[in-house]
């Protein structure tokens, strides 16, 4: 389906204010597998997104996560019910990329198509001009890619939500479905949703 028949999505400023304290959220962060089909508000949405990859330094464009010499490689993509959206860090805003639902194509597990969001971190390896060894590109990428997703388990462990970060998706399919550029480099997937038992 095409991009054109959906609208992007504003994201709300990020909520900075948490009642846990820091070492408790580190205390509670784990991998959870058990999904509900609940959607998450805009707000959750919001957070989780920004705390991936958003802009915490307005002056310079610098992100909450950090990357090699800055070189912000890391592209995040929301994989939702109604399509794929491409994080704007600087409009903190979701940008169709295509419409329909592909959360089942996020992954080999079950649950990556009940859970409402699916993130998928994709390193643009052309941003390395520092280094021209495909190995440290990719190991760099994943490092980068590895401080996105835990913002979001530190969020997720912060508002009680699930999460869980994998490599095991069809990349050669993602790709396709994403339409990226032969120096984009899917890394990994993260799932966020309710714990199922919550309703």
């Amino acid at each position: 389906m095409n991009a054109k028949d959906l609208q992007p999505i504003r994201l709300l400023k990020p909520a900075l204010e948490n009642d846990k304290l820091f070492m408790q959220v580190i205390t509670e962060r784990k991998s959870s597998r058990d999904f509900s089909d609940r959607e998450l508000s805009l707000q959750d949405l919001s957070n989780c997104i920004w705390c991936a990859n958003g802009i915490n330094r307005l002056e310079d464009g610098k992100r909450t996560s950090p990357s090699a010499m800055n070189k912000q490689d890391i592209d995040v993509y929301a994989v939702l019910k109604q399509g794929i959206f491409l994080y704007d860090a600087v409009k903190h805003e979701l940008i169709p990329v295509v419409s329909g639902d592909y959360r089942k194509n996020t992954g080999m597990q079950d649950w990556v198509s009940i859970a409402p969001l699916n993130i998928i971190y994709v390193s643009d390896l052309s941003k390395f001009s520092f280094t021209k060894e495909r190995e440290a590109q990719v190991m760099t990428a994943a490092i980068d890619a590895g401080h996105c997703s835990q913002n979001v388990y530190l969020y997720g462990a912060a508002a009680n939500l699930a999460v869980v970060v994998r490599t095991s998706i069809d990349k050669t399919k993602m790709a396709e479905i994403l339409k990226l550029r032969p120096e984009q480099l899917i890394i990994a997937a993260q799932t966020v949703g309710f714990h199922k038992q919550v309703k």
